[in-house]
């Protein structure tokens, strides 16, 4: 018997073993799949002046590093992405558990959020800047809009889909409202908050050039309009990259937050 599960436990080994082999390879197949292809349309007449190679690119990469811009830019919009985010993040949260927990509150303030959903972020720039002025503040204000409004959607969705039978046995155990709150509904509804919180963090990032469009000399959506008005594509695609792979970065980090506080609920097939 212990033979087997010695011979099991070996199997499983390998079996992971070859499957992290395999995820590395595909993630080097991948990213050089996709150099090769940029390559390739980099070196077309006519389009490589606009999508320029990855040598370039590289170029730019090294220059903005050694002139200290890069970091700076990424610096600035970090602070405008973690201010609009927090701030979503904080009056998300209690909104949703209002909108699921009483039914007057969800009357009168979801048809609200529903109309507001609908709104790009975008069109609130003139009304931002009259009411914030072209600063911080007026970028954290865009980026808060959108990551709110997508949090508490999702949060929202989460505590509606907690298991109603939980809680009528709650309440033949005699459980009073405040422990069926916080005992089933709060725990019931933590991996939907930390998906609310990953599609948040998604979203202020996706925000970001938006946010900057409210006059900025800083920032990677600073970073972008500038070099476009002066033809700079390789600064330009830089900077794309560069916030592609800080939400990849920052992606990751969530997921990991949510394998360590959720793997109760089996989440790890990912």
């Amino acid at each position: 018997m212990s033979e087997k599960k010695q011979r099991s436990g070996m199997e499983k080994k390998g079996g992971l073993a070859i499957e992290n082999i395999g995820n590395g390879a595909m993630l080097i197949i991948s990213f050089g799949t996709i150099l090769l292809l940029w390559s390739l349309i980099s070196s077309i007449s006519g389009i490589g002046s606009i999508i320029v190679g990855p040598a370039i690119v590289l170029k730019a990469l090294i220059r903005n590093l050694e002139n200290g811009k890069l970091l700076t830019n990424i610096y600035v919009s970090l602070i405008r992405v973690f201010g609009g985010f927090g701030l979503g993040v904080l009056v998300s949260i209690p909104i949703a558990f209002l909108l699921g927990w009483y039914k007057l509150f969800r009357a009168i303030v979801e048809p609200w959020i529903q109309f507001f959903r609908t709104i790009p972020p975008i069109a609130l720039i003139p009304l931002v800047i009259v009411i914030f002025g072209i600063g911080t503040s007026a970028k954290i204000a865009i980026i808060f809009f959108a990551v709110f409004l997508v949090m508490v959607i999702t949060i929202y969705q989460g505590i509606k889909n907690v298991d109603p039978t939980l809680i009528k046995a709650a309440r033949v155990l005699d459980a009073k409202d405040k422990d069926i709150f916080f005992d089933i509904i709060v725990p019931a509804s933590f991996p939907y908050i930390l998906v609310g919180i990953r599609l948040g963090l998604a979203t202020a990032l996706t925000t970001l050039i938006a946010a900057e469009l409210t006059g900025s000399s800083q920032g990677l959506g600073n970073m972008i309009q500038d070099a476009a008005l002066y033809f700079k594509m390789d600064e330009v695609i830089l900077g794309i990259i560069t916030i592609g792979v800080i939400g990849f970065v920052l992606d990751k980090v969530v997921l990991f937050l949510e394998r360590k506080l959720t793997g109760w609920q089996e989440v790890h097939n990912r």
